[in-house]
């Protein structure tokens, strides 16, 4: 992977990293932001990225082409590397971290810093020292927790500007928005009772609703005790409206615990992943939370996950940091978000994938809210592309006097080094977009040796025999990587099962760019600018993108041997962690037993260090 043109002084900044957490920035030749991560051990980390013996896929290898320098930050610790790689994220939005997608603006209740706070809705978060409690998944649900809010502590919650405030009572202006609270608004209460019961109120924002519950009951106990019966009837009616909206929450766990559901869904034919979120508060779950995930190609669920996570607890839609955090997925690396809710919470808080029992049930029923919102969200996108035929399409048709709209297009190529490991790739294409879920891979039986011809033949016959046995949506044009011999064999082949006919077939030859048609023997130029020889050129590089990936997945299984390999016990993923973490054999041979031991364990540990140290 490492590029021989590498400019010296990013070779020996890469040396020189010193073997301390922190982040790092990667930019292109002009200056603009790469990427941003962050690290136990930045030279290890960064340094990884320029080994060929790092498997790697094709995103992170273009990324890695265009880095003509960096910029680290050192950290005290991993828990602010995390911080400060979040905020750097938002900040400049690199091309290659993932993005996200809101599809709506959240509604928050906030809660101003003001002597007399006003609670009120908001989609806006300000940094102005008040709390803002939220994101709420649904209006309604905010609006039932502010409809508590009035009936339990008879507090005015209109989202009124300060403008509008009467700063001697601290109460909107005019009267026409709460006539049902202006006789006992709370804006005239003392300051002190004021700010009590703003805590009350946080406590039910909160989940809390067990510990309010007590209190409420005790403190009307005492105002009976007093004879105070008019203040009693009071804390009667907060009491009921309280206990009221707490039955509506969902009884979700046998133990009064606060936990964190986290899951994560992908849906590859629109590029993009769902990431949502479950509140449960003493036992009950309070609320649920979603997010879009952009730019997420050849990234794992795992990596997915844990920046979805790793964003919600550092960003503006953090709350209280729970007892137990639970995961669908396991993180790439969980220790800067072990570090950092430990800093936060003053204790450790557990991270677990749980198995069986109410907390698996509790993933499983968010892992179906992600299909759910992605189900929604490709909805939303096939509305907006149904009656939208783009222009490449047509333009394609024009071109090649096709006989339908080439809406669906499969595109097939073949790779193999020397003849071994043959493989090939069918890549989809509607409507001028990759089609991911129905891509297809194909290892070769029946070539042996560097033969195209024949591993065409066999995947041509294979993959159509199939659509017609299955009776599978037919394409209305197949393209072929090659040229004029490549797309005669492609022909004889749909003869010989019968499908020919069917759609058009073209054969796309790459030196000049040229399109072959069946029964033509001089090729058709398509103008270099043109959309159609743009859609062309992306399905076939696509394809050859796709199998040219596939070929390295499959000679890397059977090729990766390294000296470390070598010992009992170490296998191919144990080797690849080592190096990971490590950088290269190299540093492995200097580790130490005791750091050796925490990688991979105290037995093997030892095997590694004694292989290289007796």
């Amino acid at each position: 992977m490492s590029d021989e043109s590498q400019k010296p002084n990013l070779q020996e900044k890469v040396a020189n990293l010193p073997l301390s957490p922190g982040v790092y920035i990667y930019k292109d030749a002009s200056g603009s932001i790469l990427y941003v991560g962050k690290a136990k051990k930045l030279r290890n980390r960064v340094r990884s990225y320029f080994q060929e013996s790092r498997p790697v896929d094709g995103r992170i290898k273009t990324m890695v082409s265009k880095i003509a320098d960096l910029e680290v930050m050192v950290t005290d610790s991993e828990a602010e590397a995390l911080i400060l790689e979040n905020n750097f994220i938002k900040q400049y939005e690199p091309r290659y971290n993932i993005m996200y997608r809101d599809d709506k603006s959240y509604p928050y209740i906030c809660v101003t810093a003001d002597s007399k706070p006003r609670v009120f809705p908001t989609r806006t978060v300000l940094k102005d020292g008040s709390k803002y409690f939220g994101p709420y998944d649904s209006v309604l649900n905010m609006k039932r927790m502010l409809e508590t809010i009035r009936k339990a502590f008879v507090l005015c919650t209109c989202a009124v500007s300060i403008k509008n405030i009467d700063q001697t009572r601290g109460i909107p202006k005019w009267h026409s928005c709460f006539d049902d609270y202006l006789q006992n608004c709370s804006g005239d209460l003392d300051t002190e009772k004021y700010q009590d019961i703003i805590k009350k109120v946080e406590r039910l924002l909160h989940g809390k609703t067990d510990v309010l519950l007590r209190e409420l009951k005790e403190e009307m106990q005492i105002a009976s005790d007093a004879l105070a019966f008019e203040e009693a009837a009071k804390l009667r009616d907060s009491y009921v409206a309280v206990e009221r909206y707490s039955h509506k929450m969902k009884i979700v766990a046998d133990k009064k615990v606060d936990r964190d559901i986290f899951a994560i869904g992908v849906d590859e034919e629109i590029g993009e992943a769902c990431g949502v979120l479950f509140k449960v508060r003493e036992g009950k779950l309070m609320s649920k939370f979603h997010r879009f995930l952009k730019n997420i190609e050849d990234l794992t669920e795992g990596e997915m996950l844990q920046s979805f996570v790793e964003d919600y607890y550092t960003g503006q839609y953090s709350a209280a940091i729970p007892d137990e955090v639970y995961l669908s997925n396991e993180l790439e690396d969980d220790e800067p978000l072990t570090e950092y809710l430990a800093q936060e919470k003053g204790k450790k808080v557990p991270i677990n994938i749980p198995q069986i029992g109410e907390k698996a049930q509790l993933i499983k029923m968010a892992l179906t809210n992600t299909k759910l919102h992605l189900n929604e969200r490709r909805l939303e996108k096939d509305k907006y592309e149904k009656d939208r035929i783009p222009h490449a399409v047509k333009e394609l048709k024009e071109h090649l006097k096709l006989r339908t709209l080439p809406r669906r297009i499969e595109c097939f190529d073949n790779s193999n080094l020397q003849g071994t490991d043959p493989v090939a790739s069918m890549v989809c294409f509607v409507d001028a977009k990759p089609r991911k879920s129905e891509y297809k891979k194909f290892h070769i039986k029946t070539v042996i040796g560097p033969d195209d011809f024949a591993s065409m033949k066999e995947i041509l016959e294979r993959r159509y025999s199939k659509v017609m046995k299955d009776k599978l949506q037919i394409p209305d044009l197949i393209v072929v990587d090659g040229g004029k011999g490549q797309l005669s064999a492609a022909v004889a082949t749909l003869k010989e099962i019968g499908f020919y006919g069917q759609c058009d077939v073209i054969g796309l030859a790459k030196r000049l760019e040229e399109v072959f048609l069946p029964g033509s023997s001089d090729p058709i130029m398509i103008p270099k600018k043109s959309s159609a020889l743009k859609l062309l050129q992306q399905a076939r590089d696509e394809a050859h993108r796709f199998a040219i990936t596939f070929h390295r997945q499959k000679r890397a299984k059977r090729t990766f041997v390294t000296e470390l390999t070598e010992i009992e016990g170490v296998g191919a993923k144990k080797a690849q962690l080592l190096l990971k973490e490590l950088g290269s054999v190299a540093e492995v041979k200097k580790a130490s037993l005791e750091s050796l031991q925490k990688l991979v364990g105290k037995k093997l540990g030892e095997k590694v260090y004694n292989f290289f140290n007796t």
